[in-house]
């Protein structure tokens, strides 16, 4: 009966890992389709100098609002730098958003997260144990469109620039008070080893087989190379 009762709970174990493993893979899927989604809009993405320009980005599929706990705001991502040559992206390091001000948001829905981080500095305080977005770095929301013409003196100073969708809706948005974590769960799944999310995007740590997709479309449509 004991032997019974430690196989089944090895195995439950083992079935956990391969789901959370199975997850880090899907939500690599989910953030180059959420990225295709707002850069195929007609004047309704990320301004491609904007993209062009960025030093790393940070994607979030799929955050949830009141999921834990009411007034919670929880999801899990990835970031992405340029690599030290200037061409080409990093492999992807997993991070938690927690909490922060969503504006228009409204209770239980998911919303799609990005970040476009303008700095090197910027980049290097993201890649903190926790950094908070407004506190760490200035943040505002970003403009929406082909092009930058519409940023204000806050957005062109801003070292974050931050856009969220949300039920078809497609804007910048402030997420101030939000904070930033690296995931060091996904992080060892995904490579199989204990790397910090600044080993991962600032050294050359080769991407697994299941970012490809992320990669390529971030290649696609940042036109720096």
């Amino acid at each position: 009966m004991r032997l019974t009762h430690a196989a089944l709970l090895l195995a439950l174990g083992a079935a956990g890992i391969l789901q959370a493993a199975s997850d880090a893979a899907k939500r690599l899927d989910d953030a180059a389709d959420m990225l295709t989604d707002i850069m195929s809009a007609p004047d309704k993405g990320i301004p491609q100098d904007l993209l062009d320009k960025a030093q790393c980005v940070v994607l979030v599929p799929g955050l949830k609002k009141g999921a834990f706990i009411v007034g919670a705001k929880y999801g899990k991502g990835f970031m992405l730098c340029r690599k030290a040559s200037g061409v080409g992206w990093s492999a992807p390091a997993a991070i938690r958003v927690e909490g922060g001000s969503f504006g228009f948001q409204i209770g239980g829905s998911e919303t799609d997260v990005v970040m476009l981080v303008n700095s090197k500095s910027g980049a290097r305080k993201l890649l903190e144990s926790k950094f908070t977005l407004g506190g760490d770095a200035s943040v505002a929301a970003g403009p929406v469109g082909r092009t930058s013409s519409a940023e204000t003196d806050a957005q062109l100073h801003a070292e974050i620039l931050t856009y969220s969708r949300s039920r078809g809706v497609f804007a910048g948005i402030s997420l101030q008070g939000a904070t930033l974590r690296p995931d060091d769960d996904w992080n060892r799944q995904m490579y199989n080893a204990d790397l910090t999310n600044r080993q991962i995007v600032m050294g050359n740590t080769r991407p697994p087989a299941t970012a490809e997709k992320l990669i390529h479309v971030l290649d696609k449509y940042s036109s720096r190379k």
